[in-house]
């Protein structure tokens, strides 16, 4: 079985799991493969945990649930130096949190002040956390996985702009179609079943070699000048609207970083490499556009006035920003 086989393999017990999310577990493996981090909003219920831990599951990973919380310290996450006593003498050693695990579940994460959020960004842009001076690298295979529930919902904060932009894309769920929830009924029933003594199914397990493989694979699909054109105006239309259109330029803020641009890049090569391809076409960029940006443009009040929303912002610049032939 070749690295891509297998990846759709997971892909699909993936799904086996989260029925009518197919979207969301594409984006979540593309995630995975361009070595991201993922923001998941929706409305509570709506399988974002669930997705997380199906994920987790058939990875030879170590998972780390974080659970936030109002009254979250920085420490709780990261971990700190304790006292200890070995051989009789006493030593201050660090002690990592639940941060170091493989696969990081950062649940509600807008349930918790900026400061805790703030803990996060040496790790998701580093892959390090500084405690006391000394520097500890995360593991080679580390991915956070935060949801969130809309801001509208009370009890919430909203996560400053530098942790934004340190997410690759941010998936928005939205509720399942009616056959797919009939189906999600049944599956349930059939996971209490299995929960009271019923047989058990057989499940894979992909070991992390595999996924190091897939990145590299990933890494050497190929990128025209065009191409590389293309995504370069997409971004820089976030920053200059009006030179698109007058609409554009009412309705952003401020645009994209260059983070934008790579993070667009790396997911459009996952894109590709997913599809059978090793070369990015402009369908490649415009299918991953909206999850890419949606959290990195902040919109003027205009926008907000006229009940514009992101994704309505990036369809704007699809139809104004020029497809290479």
């Amino acid at each position: 079985m070749t690295t891509r086989e297998q990846i759709v393999a997971l892909e699909k017990q993936v799904g086996g799991s989260v029925l009518g999310q197919e979207q969301t577990i594409r984006h979540v493996l593309l995630g995975l493969l361009a070595n991201g981090h993922l923001l998941l909003e929706s409305l509570p219920g709506l399988a974002k945990t669930r997705t997380v831990k199906a994920l987790a599951r058939h990875l030879d990973a170590r998972m780390s649930r974080i659970q936030f919380t109002p009254d979250l310290l920085p420490s709780d996450i990261t971990g700190g130096e304790i006292l200890q006593q070995v051989d009789g003498q006493n030593r201050i050693e660090f002690q990592p949190g639940p941060l170091f695990g493989n696969v990081i579940l950062a649940d509600e994460i807008n349930r918790a002040p900026a400061k805790v959020q703030a803990a996060l960004l040496e790790a998701m842009e580093e892959r390090q956390i500084t405690v006391a001076g000394k520097t500890h690298p995360m593991p080679g295979l580390f991915m956070v996985l935060a949801t969130q529930n809309p801001i509208e919902q009370e009890g919430t904060y909203p996560l400053p702009e530098a942790q934004m932009d340190r997410f690759l894309m941010k998936l928005q769920i939205d509720y399942p179609k009616v056959e797919d929830e009939t189906q999600v009924l049944r599956l349930v029933r059939r996971e209490e079943q299995k929960g009271q003594g019923g047989a058990a199914q057989e499940q894979m397990c992909l070991a992390q070699d595999e996924i190091f493989a897939a990145r590299q694979e990933v890494s050497g699909v190929y990128v025209s000048e065009a191409v590389d054109r293309y995504l370069i105006d997409l971004i820089n239309a976030t920053r200059r609207p009006a030179d698109y259109d007058a609409d554009l330029a009412r309705w952003i803020n401020v645009g994209a970083s260059p983070r934008g641009g790579i993070s667009l890049d790396r997911v459009s090569r996952a894109h590709a490499w997913m599809a059978g391809n090793d070369f990015v076409s402009p369908d490649d960029v415009r299918a991953v556009l909206h999850p890419v940006l949606r959290h990195r443009l902040l919109l003027s009040y205009d926008a907000v006035a006229d009940g514009v929303s992101a994704d309505q912002v990036i369809d704007r610049l699809l139809d104004k920003v020029a497809i290479p032939a």
